[in-house]
């Protein structure tokens, strides 16, 4: 079975604005590693969209955008080219090597779960709290900047009962994150 990875850029109030936190080159070769573990990716509505705006590639052009650092294209590469599932209950259809995932999500992710490959990544905020409550995350990686937001959304917000997990890895960067992963505990 798949493994459902997750992974967060997190402040130290717990904050997890992406307008707040801005990865280095460090931060951004290490999510790169990420995403290219993973055969597939998962992300709700809102991640989707935002992803896209940012990452998808202009087709007509196939040059990247002035404000795209030159170390960030791979990065950009490995998400364009990503196969992604979508869960939404308001798009109409996806594209950008994309498909929606309908109906039951629990079973749904966990029919990705069984087909052959090397993991799943999620990523987000509303669709990693629905998978953690089903049980199906399983391995949580949370990297803490050290900086205070003092506003944004939280993590797992509501989610009850509460996760029991272990330390299963931790890695420094030069900015002063630390990126630790989890298991949960069962």
């Amino acid at each position: 079975m798949q493994a459902l990875r997750y992974s967060i850029n997190v402040t130290l109030d717990g904050c997890c604005d992406h307008r707040t936190i801005v990865p280095d080159e460090q931060l951004h070769r290490h999510a790169t590693e990420n995403l290219a573990r993973a055969d597939a990716l998962l992300f709700g509505r809102v991640i989707y969209e935002m992803m896209e705006s940012a990452w998808r590639i202009p087709a007509q052009t196939g040059v990247r955008p002035e404000w795209m650092a030159p170390w960030m294209e791979s990065f950009g590469r490995v998400i364009h080219t990503a196969r992604k599932y979508v869960v939404s209950s308001t798009l109409g259809h996806v594209d950008w090597n994309s498909e929606l995932l309908r109906g039951n999500l629990g079973e749904a992710v966990e029919a990705l779960k069984r087909k052959p490959g090397r993991g799943l990544f999620v990523g987000g905020v509303t669709l990693p709290r629905a998978l953690a409550q089903l049980g199906l995350i399983d391995e949580y990686e949370f990297i803490v900047h050290p900086c205070i937001a003092g506003h944004g959304p939280t993590l797992f917000a509501g989610l009850s009962p509460p996760l029991a997990l272990k330390l299963v890895n931790r890695l420094e960067f030069a900015s002063g994150a630390v990126a630790m992963t989890y298991e949960p505990r069962r």
